[in-house]
């Protein structure tokens, strides 16, 4: 390369802000992709359950699990085959949780939007003794069983899963994708539910001691993508962070639920318990509601 372009910031390749090289890192949206961002975007920010959500409950009703956790199509059995055979929709290479068309629009569009949803953490209490107390292949089978169980509860309950980290997983309630204004109740009757299926109900007590947090509010939920091409579907914002907080005070056993999610699920409190916690990065306490797993509540009748 001739000195003279070391010299000076003209050349396409020194300055990073050149047209050329902008236009590379972000290709332009053609006239139907705005449209449809728009529309995804609209829907996510005005809670319109009909969007997304008649779609997913079709896809739900074909065979089988595993399924792409945003659009709800199967991976396995014959629904999987018809959907990879016939649209080419399969798993996605880089996130197990999404199928490659949902992937491809999350990472072409980089679509997103302020909601109001019901955020649930769950993950298992005393995770290190625990491994301790095991061999690491068996560790390695009680957190898989631990991913099916509550996957299925929260993919059946029509949540979002974002993330599979360690010894936790994490759903987002989001009206537009559950189909209803029903989303705080559904987010609490699958704590519930993941209760039940770690046996914490059981008198010989839980496979795994299993601790859950629910709270709602408002936070960001779009696309998000890596540098290498990694896309995730996931919410952002203090509320997030306050619906791990409560998970992380919840013993084996326990949902705590914030009063935003008793009041907005219309819960009846006569079975809970009443605390105040410090959560951290907080700087006021904040009062909570804990559900015992021997006091189930009475659940309504849910689509």
């Amino acid at each position: 390369m001739d000195n003279k372009y070391l010299q000076t910031k003209s050349h396409p390749l020194l300055n990073l802000n050149h047209p050329i090289l902008v236009k590379m890192k972000k290709k332009e949206l053609s006239a139907k992709d705005k449209k449809l961002k728009i529309r995804l975007e609209k829907g996510i920010q005005d809670q319109d359950p009909p969007l997304y959500s008649r779609w997913r409950r079709l896809n739900r009703l074909l065979p089988s699990d595993p399924r792409c956790t945003t659009c709800m199509v199967p991976f396995e059995g014959p629904g999987g085959k018809l959907f990879e055979v016939v649209f080419n929709q399969k798993r996605s290479t880089l996130n197990p949780l999404m199928c490659n068309k949902c992937e491809e629009i999350g990472r072409r569009l980089d679509f997103g939007a302020e909601a109001e949803m019901s955020m649930l953490f769950a993950d298992i209490r005393g995770s290190t003794p625990l491994a301790e107390s095991m061999s690491p292949i068996e560790f390695k089978e009680l957190i898989h069983r631990f991913y099916n169980e509550t996957t299925h509860v929260l993919v059946h309950s029509y949540a979002i899963i974002d993330k599979l980290i360690g010894d936790e997983v994490t759903g987002y309630f989001i009206p537009t994708f559950v189909g209803g204004k029903d989303y705080a109740q559904r987010a609490v009757k699958a704590a519930q539910d993941i209760l039940q299926v770690t046996g914490h109900a059981n008198p010989e007590g839980p496979w795994a001691p299993v601790g859950v947090g629910v709270h709602t509010g408002t936070a960001y939920f779009g696309s998000v993508s890596s540098s290498d091409g990694l896309v995730e579907l996931t919410a952002l914002g203090d509320a997030v962070n306050t619906a791990s907080r409560l998970a992380s005070q919840a013993a084996a056993g326990e949902v705590v639920l914030s009063e935003s999610t008793v009041r907005k699920a219309d819960l009846e409190t006569t079975n809970m318990e009443r605390r105040t916690l410090e959560l951290k990065g907080k700087s006021e306490p904040m009062n909570v509601w804990v559900l015992q797993v021997g006091n189930i509540i009475a659940a309504k009748e849910l689509e």
